[in-house]
């Protein structure tokens, strides 16, 4: 327990939380003296001692619940064991059904072997092979780990195997012990799996990082980014947003008076006999009108976001905007803007619209945009559009961005997406594509920053 304890607290120290010499002392004394039986004290004589700051308690609570996992796993059973050489025979006889790779991961679990580490090796390679964005999140990773072992195969297998042993005559008392012992190894064999997700996550936690250079993180894909840098980057785009704001205000205050205009000038020059004569510059409206409709599912759900973030942190050089977020069907959030602080007013929109799964339907939202929403398109309104163009197989209703490009100044989609990917799949990106007038990359922070540059104050 000591060497665990060390473990944890140098991963407090590896996400930021400063735990001094004194204080891990302090964590030590309290654990001789408090015991470490009773879990709810242990962990309050821990927070006592190495908590300083409020704002480090949730990263506390989460590296405890990793570090201190409250219950051992149940362990397995050798259900072969319990059998008599009769019911071993009927058991084989069930067995012969199934395929051998099958056949041989039911008869681990009815020996009540674990995972090997070659097995559990192997599954690592697969998920690293397969990257999900869902990952840090403990019981998504484990559906994934299940769904490589082809556990609802094997779950159905062994219904499938009672049965047949119902059939063949064994007794309905050992058919029910054999579903009790099942059932047991399966969720020994969940449990394992949460065990090595625990010790994949604690093991970075412990790892030293330095924080990311912020040039570094702003040029990574914002797909494979950890929530930690996640974070990061949420806090700098509030910075990067004032800077931004800043020197938009400077380029349109230097660019408002516009071209000469000539004619005025000579008119107004007549008073005086044209010396001396003073320049007139035609006024430009430079501030554009802005319609956002942002994909917000799981793919689209961070570059969404940080875009909300971006384009509501600049809205004194924007006329007005109308924001939309979308999965399957439309919602103005325009309101939630003008009620809330803009992180306040993001955070309630993507609660309201939970991500799903493979349940994106562009098609049906640009309908509803052009039944109730059409009214906000003019000549001086830039429509934008922010996702990767999957849209499940569902009718793309490319013929809706014609029609809006014909309404508005001008079509710019955002597409964190290469041009490589447009197609592929249930991507429709290469029938809206000519109706754009505009494809900006949106993959990075970095990319994000010179779209809204370009959108909000567009070079003549």
């Amino acid at each position: 327990m000591e060497e665990r304890t060390l473990q944890f607290i140098a991963a407090l120290r590896a996400q930021g939380v400063r735990v001094s010499l004194a204080e891990s002392a302090d964590a030590f004394l309290a654990m001789q003296q408090l015991g470490i039986q009773d879990r709810q004290r242990f962990r309050g004589s821990l927070r006592a001692t190495l908590i300083k700051d409020q704002r480090d308690l949730p990263t506390f609570e989460r590296l405890f619940d990793l570090f201190f996992q409250a219950e051992p796993p149940p362990p397995m059973q050798n259900l072969l064991e319990s059998l008599s050489l009769e019911e071993a025979a009927q058991l084989a006889e069930a067995l012969r059904q199934f395929a051998q790779a099958l056949r041989q991961r039911m008869e681990k679990l009815l020996r009540g072997e674990k995972l090997t580490a070659e097995e559990l090796a192997e599954l690592e390679r697969w998920l690293n092979a397969h990257p999900s964005p869902l990952d840090r999140n403990q019981e998504k990773l484990l559906q994934r780990y299940l769904q490589a072992l082809q556990f609802d195969e094997v779950r159905q297998a062994f219904e499938e195997l009672l049965q047949a042993l119902q059939e063949l005559g064994l007794n309905r008392q050992k058919i029910e012990q054999l579903r009790e012992g099942i059932q047991q190894n399966l969720q020994a064999i969940e449990e394992q799996i949460r065990q090595q997700i625990g010790e994949r996550w604690r093991l970075e936690a412990t790892q030293s990082r330095r924080m990311p250079a912020l040039e570094n993180l702003m040029q990574r894909p914002l797909q494979h980014l950890t929530p930690r840098e996640m974070d990061i980057l949420r806090q700098e785009t509030r910075r990067l947003a004032a800077a931004l704001r800043t020197r938009l205000a400077l380029r349109l205050q230097r660019d408002r008076k516009g071209r000469l205009d000539v004619k005025a000038t000579l008119r107004a020059s007549l008073k005086s006999g044209h010396v001396p004569m003073e320049l007139h510059f035609a006024s430009r409206t430079l501030k554009p009108k802005i319609v956002v409709l942002c994909d917000v599912s799981t793919s689209m759900r961070f570059c969404s976001e940080l875009m909300l973030s971006l384009l509501y942190s600049l809205q004194d050089q924007i006329t007005h905007t109308h924001a939309f977020a979308f999965i399957d069907h439309l919602e103005y959030i325009s309101p939630d803007f003008e009620r809330q602080p803009v992180q306040q007013a993001i955070a309630g929109v993507l609660y309201r619209l939970p991500p799903g799964y493979y349940n994106t339907d562009l098609g049906q939202v640009l309908g509803e945009f052009e039944r109730h929403y059409l009214y906000t398109l003019d000549r001086r309104t830039t429509l934008l559009l922010v996702g990767d163009g999957r849209n499940n197989f569902n009718p793309s209703r490319a013929d809706l961005i014609e029609r809006f490009g014909r309404l508005a100044r001008t079509v710019i989609w955002l597409n964190p997406e290469p041009p490589w990917m447009w197609g592929s799949g249930d991507s429709d990106m290469l029938e809206y594509l000519p109706y754009c007038h505009k494809v900006l990359p949106a993959a990075t922070l970095a990319q994000l920053i010179a779209a809204i540059d370009a959108i909000v104050l567009p070079r003549a």
